[in-house]
């Protein structure tokens, strides 16, 4: 049995419930902005759309997940560093845990067994 490590099912589980929480929030400031524009409905479509997908497909053991995950969080930080250093520094310090959590010695060796099951 090809066991799934606990930090890969809470990074899984995380990027998902970001995805929903950032996506009601943006959702809430492109609705409530004056004047309303339906262009800018692609932020909140975008944070839910790509972390609620990379956390589930995280979940079905597939590796490329894993990756786009770790660039899409790795974006978020270059972006947070125009808000301010301190959401930046937050946002550098979570994706070095979640790197640490979805490349370890276990999620690695997982995420190999389940690629080697695939063919």
């Amino acid at each position: 049995m090809n066991k799934r490590p606990i930090a890969v099912t809470a990074i899984a589980w995380l990027l998902i419930a970001a995805g929903l929480f950032g996506s009601a929030v943006h959702l809430r400031e492109v609705v409530f902005a004056q004047p309303f524009h339906f262009r800018d409905l692609w932020i909140p479509a975008v944070d839910l759309l790509l972390p609620v997908a990379f956390g589930t497909f995280i979940l079905l053991g597939r590796g490329w997940a894993r990756w786009l995950a770790v660039a899409f969080i790795a974006f978020h930080v270059a972006i947070s560093f125009f808000d301010s250093w301190q959401k930046g520094a937050i946002h550098a310090v979570l994706l070095a845990l979640i790197a640490f959590g979805l490349f370890g010695s276990e999620a690695r060796l997982y995420f190999e067994r389940r690629k080697q099951m695939a063919h």
